[in-house]
């Protein structure tokens, strides 16, 4: 009582200093969309903590044009086609704006465990994916606010109770509510573990959600003091690393035998065999659920399309989709290079077959200067990280490389050029990309070395002869899919 009465008695003075931290970061809102400054408020805390009135107090003063508020909703595990990540990285800021996230990825990982929806290590690996997601947003320039509004259990049940006594906001308390204030103890132990192994690159902050005014006064304090930091500093551009991922031991590209040939009356059997094989597994991976994603990367005129056509045709079109990946729009460039890849990943149980992929940051972004040195050396480890997560959620991960040599391109540039149905194809980007050939030969190298990992591999597919591409390929990704259904049986 004698908090409360204190907190009513500063409440006045307080209000006038609200006043100007709003008014204070409603004026920085220019200099942050002239900044370019992505910013990312995440909301957590207890039912009826206040989340929502917090939320209202920061935006109140600023321009609706420049920010976003989202409630992603906490599918049941049973019914989520999607990996965990995936609404909270679909609403990431763009550059210049502010998201605020009306709770998030710790209520989506702390509630899941306690329903036993996820298992110990399922939830280990969640954390460990929401400190990759955080940094790899941090290290893109992104600034991010974590606020956890507290109360105790008795405030809890006095709210609870008000709301549900009255008629206009019963609605608002959900038996999940109920449920979190019955397990109090448990849920404030999770919390608080959650706080722990997720806090330490980018801290939490706890506010007294009892305290409505001094709550807001300290949110507003360091959400100014963060983009005040930022405005003076710059974007935050982080450090190139390396994890030890288990990688696979793969060839240069000039070691490559690229011999291999089938024959016609060979080609058409394994064709048609393997065709129907995959159309069946199509319907298995379909029943259990399985995510595949297919990555294609390669030279120009290498036999890409003519190779996910052959991939394509068995499959039911109402369960894959082929996303071609030109230059990223200025709504892509505008995100984390990732963001536009997240937002394209199938539902479970769907195939997604990428004509070209994010492997763009480190070969076209890396040679053309799209993006700086840091940013390319730093995709790496956070492409194998993306990788990671898509397997740890269940999904077959395969990448191709497919490799032809210069006098194979060379021939198959002029035949584009004097076949009127081909001239669309070949295009003045594709004769400039032909002249760097050894600065994008080295950038492949490089990448395969890098990002060759044993939960997502990559296939060097001999392209020479496009018939024994087609068959290669074709069978690696039925024996990949053989193998994650017995896995599964």
């Amino acid at each position: 009582m004698k908090e409360d009465k204190q907190d009513k008695q500063e409440a006045s003075p307080r209000k006038a200093e609200i006043k100007a931290l709003r008014a204070h970061l409603m004026g920085q809102q220019q200099a942050i969309r002239a900044k370019g400054l992505p910013i990312l408020v995440l909301v957590e805390g207890w039912a009826a903590a206040g989340k929502g009135s917090l939320i209202n107090e920061l935006i109140s003063e600023l321009d609706p044009r420049f920010y976003n508020v989202v409630s992603p909703a906490i599918v049941p595990e049973e019914v989520s086609r999607y990996p965990f990540l995936h609404p909270f990285a679909a609403a990431m800021p763009e550059n210049g704006k502010i998201m605020f996230y009306d709770s998030g990825w710790m209520e989506d990982c702390v509630r899941k465990l306690l329903r036993r929806e996820i298992t110990k290590d399922e939830y280990k690996k969640r954390v460990r994916a929401v400190n990759e997601f955080e940094r790899q947003l941090r290290d893109g320039g992104y600034l991010i606010l974590k606020l956890f509004l507290d109360i105790d259990r008795d405030e809890q049940r006095r709210r609870l109770r008000a709301l549900r006594e009255n008629f206009e906001t019963e609605w608002r308390v959900t038996g999940e509510d109920l449920w979190q204030h019955a397990e109090y103890r448990t849920f404030r132990e999770s919390y608080e573990d959650f706080m722990d192994k997720t806090g330490r690159l980018i801290p939490w902050h706890m506010l007294d959600g009892g305290k409505k005014s001094r709550a807001a006064h300290e949110a507003l304090t360091l959400l100014n003091a963060l983009v005040d930091r930022a405005l003076e500093k710059g974007r935050y551009v982080g450090r190139p690393f390396e994890e030890d991922f288990p990688l696979q031991k793969l060839p240069k590209l000039a070691e490559v035998d690229l011999s291999p040939a089938i024959g016609d009356e060979e080609y058409r059997e394994e064709l048609k065999k393997l065709q129907k094989r995959l159309g069946e597994l199509h319907n298995v991976i379909y029943r259990k659920k399985i995510p595949v994603i297919l990555c294609y990367e390669g030279w120009d005129a290498a036999g890409k399309g003519g190779n996910i056509r052959r991939i394509a045709r068995p499959l039911d079109p109402r369960g894959f989709d082929v996303m071609p990946i030109a230059s990223p729009t200025p709504d892509e460039l505008a995100r984390q290079y990732l963001w536009r890849f997240w937002k394209r990943l199938p539902r479970s149980g769907h195939i997604c077959i990428f004509d070209r992929t994010w492997y763009g940051r480190v070969m076209v972004e890396r040679l053309e200067g799209f993006c700086s040195e840091d940013d390319w050396k730093r995709a790496y480890n956070e492409i194998n990280e993306f990788e990671r997560q898509l397997t740890d959620w269940g999904a077959v991960v395969l990448k191709f490389w497919i490799h032809i040599d210069q006098d194979t391109q060379l021939a198959r540039f002029n035949d584009r050029q004097s076949t009127p149905e081909k001239q669309w194809k070949l295009t003045e980007e594709d004769w400039r990309n032909r002249e760097k050939w050894p600065q994008y030969e080295q950038a492949v190298d490089e990448m395969l070395q890098k990002t060759g990992t044993e939960n997502a591999p990559w296939f060097i597919i001999e392209s020479n002869d496009k018939k024994y591409a087609r068959i290669k390929t074709l069978r690696i990704v039925v024996d990949a899919l053989e193998k994650a259904v017995e896995e599964r049986m």
